[in-house]
């Protein structure tokens, strides 16, 4: 027993300046942390990367982006140039008042850059005649105009053949989207022809007038197929041209940006991009999935024995390369302090709960005094003093416990 106690103050252990045990013991607490944390590490990491790409793909929205007069290549200036060619003129203008009041029953009105729109635009767009096409509309511009369709998710599917009988995406055949695309779903047995499907939604949705208040009202859920860059491929013009041209006239709302402090109506769910929407859905399935990992090991403790003998000396001389690893010399101290006290209590005759009492503290300590030739206060600071200051302080402590016991038990 007495070897016990000691094996923490044999030569074995590294001096309190040197760089054997406590190093190498870093260096493994280290790689477990390491090795525990890394599946944390690389999910975040991915994640992050999965957010740079999907804001990569998110197309940027330039100053002019679907303006009629734009040449650039997010402008829709060619669109508006063949439909004049063609005989159908284009009227451009960027307040819904003014879209309102310019059309008619033999005209379409082409409602672009919904955000830009506010709750008194919406409103008064109700009373606009003839036919409406929405390139990319918000939800508040659907509710109000286009009712039962509603928004669905995002399409990265390019490419898409018609799939309808309506017959501008008929004759238009298969279109390039580019990037990513918004669709939109309705109610089972709704009037309405949907074009252009991913999975169960449609990229471009018809609503006829005995749906839609006595007018056709189409949605597009891509304002790609409108744009000078992309005009030319596959069948953008054709249905660019025949969505925007089917009447005699056209009238292009593009409402300008609400200036600061004019109090805009966008609601907020239609400022934040779908791409974000995606990384916190992410996010969620991943703390819920780290959860799930994290908690495999939860359930009873199980207790089992040990498949090969430890030695008591080798397992005391491991803790006490812990305790000086982490400089824990106040744990040592009072495992050290603790076990003395178990022992030397019923030596002395006493119950064993007084090992734990505090108030206990004085009887010990003079039971102690009686039978060795140690004083009162040098007892007490052993058996219940301040944590030792440095290494040494902690061996000597160890040595004079070890004395203390070997007396009383002499005694």
């Amino acid at each position: 027993m007495t070897d016990t106690i000691s094996a923490p103050a044999q030569p074995s252990v590294p001096p309190a300046g040197g760089n054997g045990g406590g190093e190498t013991t870093a260096r493994q607490v280290a790689g477990r942390r390491w090795r525990a944390a890394r599946g944390i590490v690389f999910v975040i990491f991915a994640m992050v990367i999965v957010a740079i790409i999907l804001a990569a793909l998110k197309p940027t929205v330039t100053p002019g982006y679907l303006d009629p007069t734009e040449p650039g290549r997010d402008g829709t200036r060619a669109l508006v140039e063949v439909l004049k060619q063609r005989g159908t003129p284009v009227t451009v203008t960027r307040r819904s008042a003014d879209a309102v009041a310019q059309s008619n029953p033999s005209s379409v009105l082409v409602i672009t850059r919904p955000e830009n729109l506010r709750a008194a635009d919406v409103d008064r767009l109700r009373a606009a005649s003839g036919d409406l096409l929405l390139v990319t509309p918000s939800r508040a511009l659907l509710e109000a105009l286009a009712p039962g369709v509603f928004p669905a998710a995002e399409s990265f599917e390019k490419v898409a053949a018609p799939g309808c009988s309506l017959p501008a995406a008929t004759l238009a055949g298969r279109v390039d989207f580019n990037r990513d695309s918004e669709t939109y779903e309705f109610p089972p047995g709704a009037v309405a022809t949907s074009c252009y499907r991913a999975d169960e939604f449609a990229r471009v949705v018809q609503l006829p007038p005995a749906a839609a208040g006595g007018r056709t009202v189409t949605i597009i859920g891509s304002a790609t197929p409108l744009t000078n860059e992309h005009l030319a491929k596959e069948g953008n013009a054709a249905l660019a041209m025949n969505l925007a041209g089917a009447r005699s006239s056209v009238v292009w709302l593009i409402p300008e940006r609400p200036r600061a402090g004019s109090g805009g109506d966008t609601a907020l769910r239609d400022l934040i991009p779908h791409g974000v929407n995606l990384f916190f859905f992410q996010l969620a399935v991943a703390v819920v999935l780290i959860a799930l990992w994290r908690g495999r090991r939860l359930g009873p403790v199980i207790a089992e024995a040990l498949p090969v003998a430890v030695r008591s000396a080798e397992t005391v001389e491991g803790r006490a390369r812990l305790y000086r690893a982490h400089h824990a010399r106040d744990r040592a101290a009072a495992a050290l302090r603790a076990g003395a006290l178990e022992r030397l209590v019923p030596l002395l005759g006493l119950p064993r709960s007084a090992a734990q009492d505090p108030a206990a503290a004085q009887e010990i300590v003079a039971a102690v005094a009686r039978r060795t030739n140690a004083g009162e206060a040098a007892i007490g600071a052993a058996l219940y003093g301040p944590e030792p200051a440095d290494d040494a302080q902690l061996v000597g402590l160890t040595d004079f416990l070890d004395d203390l016991e070997r007396q009383v038990r002499q005694s």
